[in-house]
Parts: structure tokens; sequence; C-alpha cells
């Protein structure tokens, strides 16, 4: 083989157009010159080492044919247009399969690139001898160029990724999209290759710069083409994201992915291995023509996401795990609607006790969600949910307003109360939150000292001076601070020192089943005389029963709240709740 020989081929290969499936934009110029000759056989032609591949054609049945003795051959050989008005009058072409087949007419343009390297031919053939006019050849010309317009059109337009050279996420599209013209109802695999975990690779590209994801994603490229053939697409749909697919039994196909996963773990970049590579291959099976392509590249993702999650070199799809993800997709879209509803977010109200007197000094403020369609839903599905994206801001001045505007009323009613209203330690990285606070307490009229504002302890470790200085000019207003899950986090003495607040609220899983557990007894006595040594009034969540009750009167506990006295109340039960604890008899 000639060194142009050797390039030309690599050129095709490069470009990868054999062997994959049809394609509209190729079919509609093969039609078009069927119809300009007015003959029944048209195709373009790719000239591979040992055959002529018909990237497509109109009136052949096969796919190829042997490139011995192929007028496409010759096209290729001379970079020049080909005629041959009869092929049984040719001393080359007599014996041919074009021949045999029963051609007698063929007339082929080269389809060169730009750097001169010939693919093949735009062709058309015919069951008779002919001749064919300058006008036509101009035509046929002026296809072969159209040909190569649309491979460019793909290469270097939107189709071809150019750090590793392989088609991208939308000749992905379109190639599910001819898949699902020519075979429908067939069924595929999706494997998607996920080289790092997504959620780092930011800090990957910090670290090592972005220089090396690419490198990285070359070389995950080139091996996995050597471990999947010529003969199966690999697509780069995103940063070291790769997908290919795959077809017979599941089990197999399971196996191959775990296969392919370690070949990568073999990959070395320089003289070293990828820093952070763990490949993980989510394999997602899918109907041709009955599921779009985003969809079959989303439920592929989910199982490389399932897959990594649980540890695995491999994972097969699971509809119930994507859909918890799509009900937590959801929940986050509609939960924007709700805050601008009227009729689906609510508060309720939990009494807080004071364990030496009896009396009720204040109660939790609690979020409600009733979904239009889904019913109630948590706050603990929600809340975590909406407080990492920008809705947090929305949702806590939602809590704020509606919190201090029923705090506001029952201060004119000369209740006594202090109303509890939970946070996000994200709300104290917003610059304007104390203001923000302020105005709401103004705006009602309600003073500083008829609030408290509850924190989690894990978040506010989280957070460094900017927070504190926040929570200390809270604390300066008047505004009560709150740990609230204490335990539950990293509480340490010398950590704790550090944080301004006034109240620790110990986690209901400490407290819960109290009084048969002497390892949660040791605890909770501890975790109560810590807070007194520091200074922090504790309460209790979660009280049950009466004897947990007294466990916790005995430790010196200041306040409760629990079952044991009511579950979280709307304003009116309230207020009748208060109103029978204050009956006498």
């Amino acid at each position: 083989m000639g060194a142009y020989e050797a390039k030309r081929l690599a050129t095709l290969r490069q470009l990868n157009l054999l062997d994959t499936t049809p394609s509209e934009s190729f079919d509609r110029i093969t039609r078009m010159a069927s119809r300009i000759f007015n003959l029944p056989i048209a195709a373009i032609s790719l000239s591979d080492e040992d055959r002529q591949w018909f990237k497509s054609r109109v009136g052949v049945e096969h796919q190829e044919i042997p490139r011995f003795r192929a007028c496409c051959g010759e096209v290729a050989d001379t970079s020049g247009m080909v005629v041959v008005e009869d092929l049984l009058a040719s001393t080359t072409y007599q014996n041919s399969v074009l021949a045999e087949s029963g051609m007698r007419f063929y007339a082929g343009a080269p389809l060169t690139t730009r750097d001169g390297y010939t693919l093949g031919a735009m062709c058309v053939l015919g069951t008779e001898p002919r001749v064919a006019t300058e006008e036509e050849l101009d035509a046929l010309r002026d296809l072969a160029a159209m040909v190569m317009a649309q491979i460019d059109l793909q290469h270097a337009v939107g189709r071809i990724d150019p750090t590793t050279t392989l088609p991208n996420y939308l000749q992905f599209v379109e190639d599910l999209e001819d898949l699902a013209r020519d075979r429908a109802g067939s069924t595929y695999y999706t494997l998607s290759t996920e080289l790092v975990d997504l959620s780092e690779a930011s800090t990957l590209q910090r670290v090592m710069g972005p220089s090396y994801l690419e490198e990285l994603s070359r070389q995950a490229g080139a091996r996995l083409r050597e471990n999947l053939g010529q003969a199966t697409r690999l697509y780069h749909i995103g940063p070291c994201q790769f997908a290919h697919l795959e077809t017979g039994d599941e089990t197999r196909v399971l196996e191959r992915a775990e296969a392919l996963r370690d070949a990568l773990l073999g990959l070395s970049i320089g003289e070293s291995s990828p820093f952070m590579l763990q490949p993980v291959i989510g394999i997602a099976p899918f109907r041709a023509g009955e599921t779009t392509p985003g969809s079959v590249l989303r439920t592929a993702h989910s199982a490389s996401r399932d897959a990594r999650d649980a540890e695995m070199p491999a994972g097969i799809y699971s509809e119930a795990s994507d859909a918890s993800h799509q009900r937590r997709f959801g929940l986050i879209t509609n939960f924007g609607q709700a805050l601008e509803n009227d009729d689906q977010l609510h508060m309720v109200y939990q009494p807080r006790i004071a364990l030496a007197s009896g009396r009720c000094l204040g109660a939790e403020a609690l979020i409600r969600w009733r979904h239009s369609s889904l019913g109630n839903v948590s706050p603990g599905e929600f809340i975590p949910l909406v407080e990492k994206t920008p809705m947090a801001r929305a949702l806590t001045d939602w809590v704020l307003r509606s919190a201090i505007r029923q705090a506001a009323i029952w201060h004119e009613q000369n209740r006594g109360l202090r109303i509890s209203i939970n946070i996000a330690a994200s709300n104290l990285e917003e610059s304007d939150f104390t203001a923000r606070v302020i105005d709401y307490l103004d705006a009602e009229q309600l003073p500083c000292t008829a609030i408290e504002l509850e924190l989690t302890e894990s978040g506010l470790i989280g957070n460094g001076r900017a927070a504190r200085e926040q929570l200390k000019a809270l604390m300066e207003t008047g505004i009560r601070i709150a740990i609230d899950d204490f335990g539950t986090g990293y509480s340490s003495l010398a950590y704790l020192q550090k944080i301004p607040a006034h109240i620790v609220k110990i986690d209901r899983s400490f407290i819960d089943g109290l009084e048969h557990r002497e390892r949660s007894q040791t605890l909770v006595r501890s975790l109560i005389s810590m807070a007194h040594d520091l200074g922090y009034g504790v309460v209790a969540e979660g009280v049950e029963t009466r004897k947990c009750h007294d466990f916790l009167a005995s430790l010196g506990c200041d306040e409760v709240q629990g079952y044991l006295f009511a579950a979280p109340l709307t304003p009116g039960d309230f207020e009748r709740w208060l109103k029978d604890r204050d009956a006498p008899g």
C-alpha cells in the first residue's frame, strides 16, 4: 500500500462514515442524482481498502461490493470522473460484479476532500448502454460537491468533536433519528461512559488545568475505539463523556461494558496514571423510534450515575431510581410555581414547652406544601432540594414573611409567644439578609425579641467568618439564634465556643426511645451539660412520652417540643390548643 492510499484510508476512517446508518441528508442527494439522469440506480460509494461501501443508495439491495474491478475504485484511484457507456464492451469491467448483476452504464464523480484525498464516488448506473451529456456530467460533479459539503458540514460545523475527532452529541441525535426511520422497533443498548465524577470535574480542571481533561478525553477515546473496533461508532457527547450503541443479550452487554471500563483503568497521560480517573458505564435499553434521542442519553446517564453512587463499574438503567430523580427535579421545578400561588404553601406551628413551669413559651414555624397533583410533600424531601438552588432565598423570604405576620397577630393578642423560624445557612451569605429580616419585622411592627432564627449545626459549620459576623449582627438586634439538629454534625467544644447563638436543639434522633436506651441517655446528659457550660439554653425535639419528658427534666433541659404535647398545628388549631391548655381543670 502506497503512502497516498494509507493516508486516504486514514482520512476516510477519521470521518466516521463507513458502516454507519443511512442518513436522510445523504439520501436526498442520491435521489436527486437518480432523477437528473433518469436512471434507476444511484449511490454514494466510499472506497475502503477492499470494498466499495454505499453510504447512500437508490435501487441497490446490497450495502457493499468488492473494490476489485469496481468503477468507483477507479474513481478513487484516479481522483477523476469515470464514465463507462457500456460495461460489457469494456475489457476492464465486462467481468465485474456490476456487469454480472446486469449493469451496463456507469458514471461517477470523485468525492475529494480539501486536502486532496478521494474518498469514493457519487455515481449513477443504468441497465442499458448510454451516453452522458456534458450537462449531466456537470450536474454529477455538482452533486459530488454537495456530498462533500455535507461531509464537511458534519465534520466541521457541530458534528465532530475537535478534541477527539469523534462524532459528537448532534451527530448522535441525527444517527438515532436515522435509526428510528430505518430500524424502527429494533432493540438497542446505549452505553454512556463517564470518565470522572462530573460533580468533581471543575475541581479537577482547576487543579490540573483544562488541557488535562482534553488529553484524558483524547486518550480515552483512542482506547475505547481500539477496544470497540471499527464496526462500532463511538461518540464524544460531553466533557469526559462517551456513548455508543450495542445489541444482543443484556448480560453480555453488561460484561462488555465492564471489560471496557477495565480497559480505561490502564490509561496513562505522560508518565503518570490519570489523576482522579473513575470511569463508570451506564447501560440503557431502548427501541428505535419509540424513544427520543434526548431520553436515550438521559436514561443512559442516569444509569451511569447510579453505577457511580453504588461504586459499581457498570450498571443497567433502573426505572425506579430514575423516577425518584425525576420526582426530585419535578419538585424543584414546581416549587417556583408554589411560591407564586396562594393555595399550596402554608405554615404550621409546634408548641415549645418550658420544663420548669409547663408553660408554652413559643412555637416552631414549619412550612408545609400541598402539591396540586402529588398531594402533601414532606419538608424533609423538598427543603434540602430547594436550598441547593437559587430559590433558597425566595423560600426563606416566604417563610419569614408568613411566620412574622402570624407572630405579629399573636403579639397583638399579648400571648407572649416567641416564634422560631428556620432559615438556610446559605442565607447568611446574602449581604442584605439581616436588613431584610429587620424590614419584615418593622413592616409588622413586631419587636426583634418576638422571633428566633434556627440554623442547622452542619450548615453553620460550612460557613465562614462572614456568616458568623452576620449572626452577631442579628443577635445585636435582639433576635435569638438557635442551633438546630444539635449533635448530628461535628459538635466540639472548640467549635461551639465560636458560634454566636442562644439555644441548641437536641435532634430527635437522640430523643426517640430515650427512656429505654442507656447509651442515648449518656449522650443526651453530656450534650445538655456541655451546652449549659457554654451558656446555651437547651431544647429537646421529638418528645413523645411522659417518661422521656421526666428524664429530660431531671437533667435540667430547658424546653421540649413533640407529639406528647401537640403535633404541628395550623394557627387556628394552635389557638384552640392554647385555650384548652389554659382552661381550668
